[in-house]
Protein backbone atom coordinates (compact mmCIF):
# COMPACT_ATOMS: atom_id res chain seq x y z
CA UNK A 1 0.00 0.00 0.00
CA UNK A 2 1.11 3.86 -0.44
CA UNK A 3 2.11 5.42 2.89
CA UNK A 4 4.32 8.19 4.39
CA UNK A 5 8.07 7.08 4.88
CA UNK A 6 10.74 8.85 6.20
CA UNK A 7 13.41 9.68 4.99
CA UNK A 8 15.75 11.53 7.08
CA UNK A 9 14.04 14.30 9.05
CA UNK A 10 11.18 14.54 6.27
CA UNK A 11 9.06 11.93 4.79
CA UNK A 12 8.10 10.60 0.94
CA UNK A 13 5.53 8.78 -0.44
CA UNK A 14 6.30 5.10 -1.44
CA UNK A 15 5.51 1.63 -0.41
CA UNK A 16 4.92 0.29 2.93
CA UNK A 17 3.69 -3.26 4.19
CA UNK A 18 -0.37 -3.55 4.67
CA UNK A 19 -1.07 -3.64 8.23
CA UNK A 20 -1.88 -6.88 10.20
CA UNK A 21 -4.26 -6.13 12.86
CA UNK A 22 -4.56 -7.57 16.36
CA UNK A 23 -7.10 -9.42 17.39
CA UNK A 24 -8.46 -5.84 19.23
CA UNK A 25 -7.46 -3.98 16.53
CA UNK A 26 -9.99 -2.68 13.29
CA UNK A 27 -8.54 -1.89 9.93
CA UNK A 28 -9.17 1.74 9.14
CA UNK A 29 -9.13 2.92 5.36
CA UNK A 30 -7.37 6.67 5.88
CA UNK A 31 -9.55 9.16 4.53
CA UNK A 32 -7.71 12.18 6.25
CA UNK A 33 -4.62 12.91 8.66
CA UNK A 34 -3.05 15.68 10.93
CA UNK A 35 0.40 16.64 11.35
CA UNK A 36 1.11 17.47 14.28
CA UNK A 37 4.53 19.39 15.74
CA UNK A 38 5.38 16.60 18.35
CA UNK A 39 5.59 14.36 14.93
CA UNK A 40 7.82 16.73 13.31
CA UNK A 41 10.37 16.80 16.50
CA UNK A 42 10.21 12.88 15.84
CA UNK A 43 11.23 12.81 12.44
CA UNK A 44 14.21 15.57 13.63
CA UNK A 45 15.03 12.91 16.26
CA UNK A 46 14.37 15.46 19.06
CA UNK A 47 12.16 13.15 21.34
CA UNK A 48 14.24 9.61 20.96
CA UNK A 49 10.79 8.36 20.06
CA UNK A 50 11.11 6.04 16.75
CA UNK A 51 11.88 2.54 16.53
CA UNK A 52 13.18 0.49 13.49
CA UNK A 53 10.24 0.62 10.92
CA UNK A 54 8.42 3.20 12.75
CA UNK A 55 5.83 5.67 10.63
CA UNK A 56 4.20 8.54 11.68
CA UNK A 57 0.69 9.17 11.73
CA UNK A 58 -1.47 9.53 15.34
CA UNK A 59 -4.52 11.40 13.94
CA UNK A 60 -6.68 10.01 11.47
CA UNK A 61 -9.88 9.72 9.77
CA UNK A 62 -11.85 7.05 8.19
CA UNK A 63 -13.65 3.98 7.38
CA UNK A 64 -13.49 0.21 9.49
CA UNK A 65 -12.98 -1.61 6.47
CA UNK A 66 -12.31 -5.16 8.93
CA UNK A 67 -13.86 -4.99 12.55
CA UNK A 68 -11.93 -6.05 15.50
CA UNK A 69 -11.44 -9.87 15.16
CA UNK A 70 -12.54 -10.12 18.80
CA UNK A 71 -15.90 -8.57 18.17
CA UNK A 72 -14.99 -5.25 19.67
CA UNK A 73 -15.55 -1.86 18.61
CA UNK A 74 -16.88 -0.46 15.91
CA UNK A 75 -18.46 -2.44 12.87
CA UNK A 76 -17.24 -2.63 9.20
CA UNK A 77 -18.31 0.41 7.08
CA UNK A 78 -18.45 2.53 10.21
CA UNK A 79 -17.23 6.10 9.80
CA UNK A 80 -14.46 6.63 12.39
CA UNK A 81 -12.25 9.23 14.41
CA UNK A 82 -8.92 7.33 15.37
CA UNK A 83 -5.74 7.73 17.16
CA UNK A 84 -3.22 5.28 16.58
CA UNK A 85 0.55 5.02 18.32
CA UNK A 86 1.94 5.82 14.89
CA UNK A 87 1.83 4.50 10.96
CA UNK A 88 -1.65 6.74 10.01
CA UNK A 89 -0.21 8.46 7.27
CA UNK A 90 -0.93 5.54 4.66
CA UNK A 91 -3.75 4.53 2.98
CA UNK A 92 -4.49 2.00 5.28
CA UNK A 93 -4.14 1.50 9.79
CA UNK A 94 -4.70 -0.53 11.98
CA UNK A 95 -6.20 0.93 15.26
CA UNK A 96 -6.82 -0.71 18.77
CA UNK A 97 -10.43 -0.29 19.58
CA UNK A 98 -10.07 1.94 22.77
CA UNK A 99 -8.62 4.42 20.18
CA UNK A 100 -11.42 4.42 17.89
CA UNK A 101 -15.06 6.70 18.00
CA UNK A 102 -17.59 6.57 15.22
CA UNK A 103 -18.31 10.23 13.79
CA UNK A 104 -21.81 11.40 13.06
CA UNK A 105 -22.62 12.00 9.38
CA UNK A 106 -22.36 16.11 10.23
CA UNK A 107 -18.40 15.55 10.60
CA UNK A 108 -16.45 15.13 8.10
CA UNK A 109 -13.24 13.10 7.40
CA UNK A 110 -11.26 16.57 7.11
CA UNK A 111 -12.52 17.93 11.02
CA UNK A 112 -12.60 15.26 12.56
CA UNK A 113 -8.54 14.19 11.21
CA UNK A 114 -7.98 17.76 13.06
CA UNK A 115 -9.05 16.38 16.69
CA UNK A 116 -7.12 13.08 18.18
CA UNK A 117 -3.79 14.53 19.62
CA UNK A 118 -4.51 17.97 20.20
CA UNK A 119 -8.19 17.73 21.13
CA UNK A 120 -7.34 14.88 23.71
CA UNK A 121 -4.47 16.78 25.41
CA UNK A 122 -6.92 19.76 25.87
CA UNK A 123 -9.33 17.80 27.75
CA UNK A 124 -6.67 15.77 29.49
CA UNK A 125 -5.18 19.00 30.15
CA UNK A 126 -7.87 21.32 31.76
CA UNK A 127 -9.07 17.96 33.90
CA UNK A 128 -5.55 18.46 35.34
CA UNK A 129 -5.68 21.92 36.33
CA UNK A 130 -9.24 21.10 37.64
CA UNK A 131 -12.40 23.69 38.05
CA UNK A 132 -11.59 26.87 35.60
CA UNK A 133 -14.85 28.53 36.02
CA UNK A 134 -14.20 32.20 37.20
CA UNK A 135 -10.81 31.87 36.84
CA UNK A 136 -8.12 33.48 35.41
CA UNK A 137 -5.51 31.66 33.45
CA UNK A 138 -3.08 32.42 31.34
CA UNK A 139 -1.87 29.94 28.23
CA UNK A 140 1.22 30.20 26.48
CA UNK A 141 1.40 28.65 22.77
CA UNK A 142 -1.51 29.37 21.81
CA UNK A 143 -2.16 29.52 18.42
CA UNK A 144 -1.12 26.00 17.67
CA UNK A 145 -4.12 23.12 17.65
CA UNK A 146 -4.00 22.34 21.71
CA UNK A 147 -4.26 26.04 22.53
CA UNK A 148 -7.50 26.73 20.28
CA UNK A 149 -8.88 23.69 21.61
CA UNK A 150 -7.94 24.67 25.32
CA UNK A 151 -8.58 28.53 25.09
CA UNK A 152 -12.42 27.54 23.59
CA UNK A 153 -12.94 24.21 25.96
CA UNK A 154 -11.60 26.96 28.72
CA UNK A 155 -14.32 30.21 27.92
CA UNK A 156 -17.11 27.93 27.37
CA UNK A 157 -16.25 26.64 30.98
CA UNK A 158 -16.09 30.22 32.82
CA UNK A 159 -12.27 30.83 32.90
CA UNK A 160 -11.17 34.49 31.93
CA UNK A 161 -8.53 33.19 29.12
CA UNK A 162 -5.38 34.93 28.50
CA UNK A 163 -3.51 33.64 25.56
CA UNK A 164 -0.18 34.22 24.36
CA UNK A 165 0.48 34.43 20.50
CA UNK A 166 4.10 35.04 18.64
CA UNK A 167 2.27 37.67 16.70
CA UNK A 168 -1.17 39.69 16.74
CA UNK A 169 -2.07 37.23 13.59
CA UNK A 170 -1.31 34.05 14.79
CA UNK A 171 -3.27 34.50 17.48
CA UNK A 172 -6.33 36.48 16.03
CA UNK A 173 -8.73 33.70 16.05
CA UNK A 174 -8.15 33.24 19.85
CA UNK A 175 -10.51 36.30 20.75
CA UNK A 176 -13.55 34.96 18.56
CA UNK A 177 -12.87 31.11 20.43
CA UNK A 178 -13.61 33.47 23.74
CA UNK A 179 -10.11 34.36 24.64
CA UNK A 180 -10.45 38.06 27.09
CA UNK A 181 -6.94 39.04 25.62
CA UNK A 182 -4.05 37.87 23.37
CA UNK A 183 -0.17 39.12 24.42
CA UNK A 184 2.71 38.25 22.22
CA UNK A 185 4.75 37.54 25.68
CA UNK A 186 3.93 36.42 29.18
CA UNK A 187 5.63 39.65 29.76
CA UNK A 188 2.99 41.66 28.37
CA UNK A 189 0.24 39.43 30.22
CA UNK A 190 -1.11 41.27 32.66
CA UNK A 191 -2.15 38.90 36.06
CA UNK A 192 -1.88 37.64 38.48
CA UNK A 193 -3.60 34.52 37.19
CA UNK A 194 -4.86 31.14 39.29
CA UNK A 195 -3.68 28.94 36.28
CA UNK A 196 -0.98 28.99 33.96
CA UNK A 197 -1.30 26.31 31.26
CA UNK A 198 2.95 26.14 29.81
CA UNK A 199 3.97 24.88 26.54
CA UNK A 200 6.95 26.77 25.40
CA UNK A 201 9.84 26.41 27.66
CA UNK A 202 12.97 28.75 27.97
CA UNK A 203 12.24 32.13 29.34
CA UNK A 204 8.20 31.30 28.40
CA UNK A 205 8.13 29.08 32.01
CA UNK A 206 9.58 31.39 34.56
CA UNK A 207 7.70 34.47 32.66
CA UNK A 208 5.04 32.89 32.85
CA UNK A 209 5.06 31.66 36.77
CA UNK A 210 5.94 35.65 38.20
CA UNK A 211 2.31 35.79 37.12
CA UNK A 212 0.96 33.26 39.13
CA UNK A 213 -1.49 34.38 41.67
CA UNK A 214 -0.41 32.85 45.68
CA UNK A 215 -1.32 29.52 45.84
CA UNK A 216 -1.80 28.98 41.98
CA UNK A 217 -1.24 25.79 39.88
CA UNK A 218 1.32 25.91 36.69
CA UNK A 219 0.97 23.26 34.53
CA UNK A 220 3.68 22.49 32.16
CA UNK A 221 2.90 20.33 28.82
CA UNK A 222 5.28 21.49 26.71
CA UNK A 223 8.74 22.77 25.10
CA UNK A 224 7.82 23.94 22.04
CA UNK A 225 10.88 26.15 21.93
CA UNK A 226 13.09 22.98 22.17
CA UNK A 227 15.09 25.70 24.78
CA UNK A 228 15.60 24.19 28.16
CA UNK A 229 13.82 25.58 31.09
CA UNK A 230 16.30 27.91 33.41
CA UNK A 231 14.41 28.15 37.05
CA UNK A 232 16.35 30.08 39.82
CA UNK A 233 15.24 28.00 43.29
CA UNK A 234 15.49 31.61 45.40
CA UNK A 235 13.48 33.50 42.86
CA UNK A 236 10.77 30.60 42.77
CA UNK A 237 10.67 30.94 46.76
CA UNK A 238 10.22 34.45 46.37
CA UNK A 239 7.04 34.81 44.32
CA UNK A 240 3.98 33.48 44.57
CA UNK A 241 2.96 32.04 48.39
CA UNK A 242 2.53 28.17 47.77
CA UNK A 243 2.89 27.88 44.16
CA UNK A 244 2.90 24.71 42.26
CA UNK A 245 4.00 23.19 39.38
CA UNK A 246 2.89 20.14 37.88
CA UNK A 247 3.98 18.15 34.82
CA UNK A 248 1.65 16.82 32.46
CA UNK A 249 1.36 13.75 30.19
CA UNK A 250 -0.86 13.59 27.66
CA UNK A 251 -1.07 10.03 27.63
CA UNK A 252 -1.28 9.01 31.09
CA UNK A 253 -5.21 9.72 32.43
CA UNK A 254 -8.29 7.54 33.66
CA UNK A 255 -10.11 7.89 30.24
CA UNK A 256 -9.62 5.55 27.11
CA UNK A 257 -8.78 7.44 23.71
CA UNK A 258 -11.85 6.45 22.44
CA UNK A 259 -13.94 7.87 25.13
CA UNK A 260 -12.09 11.36 24.73
CA UNK A 261 -12.72 11.08 21.08
CA UNK A 262 -16.76 10.57 21.75
CA UNK A 263 -16.40 13.80 23.67
CA UNK A 264 -14.61 15.75 21.48
CA UNK A 265 -16.84 14.65 18.48
CA UNK A 266 -19.86 15.14 20.35
CA UNK A 267 -18.90 18.77 21.14
CA UNK A 268 -18.30 19.53 17.73
CA UNK A 269 -21.73 17.75 16.06
CA UNK A 270 -23.42 20.14 18.84
CA UNK A 271 -21.53 23.56 17.72
CA UNK A 272 -19.81 23.85 20.58
CA UNK A 273 -16.32 23.18 19.65
CA UNK A 274 -14.63 24.32 16.32
CA UNK A 275 -11.74 23.04 15.32
CA UNK A 276 -8.77 25.49 13.99
CA UNK A 277 -7.88 24.16 10.65
CA UNK A 278 -5.07 26.50 8.87
CA UNK A 279 -3.90 24.01 6.28
CA UNK A 280 -5.82 20.96 4.09
CA UNK A 281 -3.67 20.09 1.42
CA UNK A 282 -3.62 16.17 -1.09
CA UNK A 283 -1.15 14.43 0.96
CA UNK A 284 1.16 14.48 -1.71
CA UNK A 285 2.18 18.11 0.13
CA UNK A 286 3.32 16.22 3.42
CA UNK A 287 6.70 17.46 3.06
CA UNK A 288 5.72 20.32 2.23
CA UNK A 289 3.28 20.93 5.35
CA UNK A 290 5.88 20.01 7.75
CA UNK A 291 8.19 22.20 6.71
CA UNK A 292 4.86 25.17 6.86
CA UNK A 293 4.91 23.83 10.82
CA UNK A 294 8.28 23.71 11.45
CA UNK A 295 8.42 27.40 10.35
CA UNK A 296 5.24 28.18 12.41
CA UNK A 297 3.62 29.38 9.57
CA UNK A 298 0.50 27.25 9.72
CA UNK A 299 -2.65 28.35 12.58
CA UNK A 300 -4.27 25.71 14.39
CA UNK A 301 -4.13 22.17 12.47
CA UNK A 302 -2.59 20.94 9.47
CA UNK A 303 -5.02 18.18 7.63
CA UNK A 304 -3.68 15.92 4.72
CA UNK A 305 -6.31 14.11 2.37
CA UNK A 306 -5.85 11.20 1.16
CA UNK A 307 -7.15 10.53 -2.77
Amino acid sequence: MRALVPTGTSVLLGEAPEPEPAADEALVSVEAYSVNRGETFQLDGQLGRRWPGWRPGKDVAGTVIRAAADGTGPAAGTRVVAHPPAYGWAERVAVPVHSVAALPDSVDAVTAAALPLAGITALRLLRAAGPVAARRLLLTGASGGVGHYVTELAASSGAAVTAVSATPERGAGLLERGAVDVVTSPDAAGGPYDIVLESVGGASLPAALARLAPGGLLVWFGQASRTPVTLDFFDFFKGPGQARIAHFDYTRADTAYATDLATLVRLVAGGRLHPEIGSVRDWSRTADVIGDIRGRRVRGNAVLTVG
